[in-house]
């Protein structure tokens, strides 16, 4: 079944690949990259465009689903499934995803924040702590 979620992600997946990894509309501008993973439970492979920024060599993504209560799809599949691959522009790359917690998870917050403004203000959204994740090339 077809959602207005699934049906925007497709959109955004379908130009990203068109334009060499650059995105109009709501994300015109900003850093995206497709997040492949796998389901939890179902184990069916799905993509996913997000926001990241680099980091001393990983591409950090952040769990925010805009300040929802509760953590987006591919959080918890990038939790069972650590290894996966992510797309940068026309090149596709294995990674490893890791959890950053504690000072790191908050450092990492704070620069996503700074070059990604919408991001703090999740963070007033919702009284979750936002996972970041950072994904290791292999």
């Amino acid at each position: 079944m077809s959602t207005p979620q699934n049906d925007f992600n497709a959109g955004v997946i379908e130009e990203f690949r068109a334009n060499g990894g650059r995105v109009g509309g709501m994300l015109a501008g900003m850093p995206v990259l497709l997040l492949h993973h796998t389901g939890a439970k179902s184990g069916v492979a799905r993509i996913n465009p997000v926001a990241y920024i680099e980091s001393g060599g990983d591409y950090v993504v952040v769990a925010s689903k805009a300040g929802a209560p509760e953590n987006p799809g591919w959080y918890h599949n990038l939790k069972a499934h650590p290894e996966t691959e992510i797309e940068l522009g026309s090149e596709k790359l294995s990674v490893t995803a890791h959890e950053a917690t504690g000072e790191e998870r908050d450092r990492l917050y704070r620069a996503v924040a700074e070059q990604l403004p919408q991001f703090a203000e999740y963070e007033t959204k919702t009284d979750r702590v936002i996972p970041i994740i950072k994904l290791t090339p292999a």
